[in-house]
């Protein structure tokens, strides 16, 4: 953690089911810089995967004290937050309609919006965007393609609540992969799958021209992993933990996690196989990039373990390529990318 006794920047915060990630940016010429980061994590907060014991099913005393004692000790500066929201919280999806002004797109949405949308509108906040055109065939209309995103307000006014409690000005809710695109891909518009393993479960995000076209969610994450190793030697799951993050999947004989893990993250790579030939099918564009994220992804061999399951280019994502650091991060540069993934993102943002 390092910090500057002021700050014209903005906050990234991520509030995970285990932990609060805050990121700390500043404009630096034409780039963001890091200024400050820090983690909150509460233990055992992923030791269900129904996620009853996960970090927002606390009282908002209780999340407000976290964010606050991360920028105390962080000693982070700005007050301006972009906040995600999980997937889970959210309803997203992409609809084509006529080619219309904006204005008249406004007032077309919300009635559009009925059909798609599985809760009442006036229960959620509607926002959009057009993200494409699409040519028309002779004789019929031009349609546009509008990337529509809902949220239950009841979650906005607790997330209004709890940054104001923490003395923070909430500049916007921003939905979590939205945040990773970001981070990840920049100003990179061709197709790409994002594979987030999270503690709780892996979201397979399809991402094309920077927004989310297709999201699958395969509830099966890291801690599902280590429970599985903690099981089969009968060990604590701190041991198990540990045991993950030192041999991961090198082939050795002194790797004695390899059959506990493997199966999982066999059924890892087959859900993101099965939702990249469906996009593929469905759109008639071949994806040719996979990026891994989360804290399992830095594991001796894990990613080129899943290139090889996948047979297509994977790589870790490196939010930071397009953040400028101090060089002093360096050694722990794969931990922060994949940690803080998210953060950077909603950090990245402009208000």
């Amino acid at each position: 953690m390092f910090g500057l006794f002021k700050s014209n920047g903005n906050l990234g915060i991520d509030i995970g089911t285990a932990s609060i990630k805050i990121v700390e940016l500043e404009k630096q010429g034409a780039r963001k810089g890091l200024i400050n980061y820090g983690l909150f994590e509460l233990k055992g907060a992923s030791s269900n995967t129904d996620g009853k014991t996960g970090i927002l099913n606390l009282p908002d005393g209780d999340i407000v004290w976290g964010i606050k004692e991360v920028i105390s000790k962080a000693k982070i500066k700005a007050k301006d937050v972009i906040a995600s929201i999980p997937a889970f919280s959210t309803f997203s999806t992409i609809i084509e309609m006529p080619y219309l002004s904006e204005a008249d797109l406004a007032k077309s949405i919300p009635f559009e919006a009925k059909k798609y949308v599985p809760v009442p509108l006036n229960e959620v906040i509607l926002d959009w965007s057009i993200i494409g055109t699409k040519t028309p065939e002779p004789g019929k209309p031009a349609t546009v393609e509008i990337f529509l995103a809902s949220v239950p307000k009841d979650e906005t006014e607790r997330y209004q609540r709890i940054m104001q409690n923490a003395g923070l000005s909430l500049k916007a809710i921003e939905l979590e992969n939205s945040a990773l695109t970001r981070s990840l891909l920049g100003n990179d518009l061709s197709p790409a799958a994002i594979v987030n393993i999270g503690g709780r479960s892996t979201s397979i995000l399809i991402a094309d021209k920077g927004y989310e076209r297709i999201n699958h969610n395969y509830e099966v994450g890291g801690f599902e992993i280590t429970k599985s190793i903690a099981k089969s030697l009968n060990i604590s799951l701190e041991k198990a933990e540990d045991l993950k993050k030192k041999f991961g999947l090198t082939e050795s004989d002194e790797n004695i996690i390899n059959e506990a893990m493997i199966h999982l993250i066999d059924m890892m790579a087959f859900e993101t196989k099965k939702t990249i030939s469906a996009y593929e099918e469905k759109t008639k564009q071949k994806i040719l990039k996979v990026i891994l994220v989360g804290g399992m992804v830095n594991m001796p061999n894990f990613a080129e373990y899943f290139k090889q399951k996948l047979g297509l280019q994977t790589i870790i994502g490196n939010p930071m390529a397009r953040i400028v650091y101090p060089q002093t991060l360096t050694p722990v540069l794969p931990e922060l990318s994949s940690t803080f993934a998210v953060a950077l993102g909603l950090a990245m943002r402009e208000i």
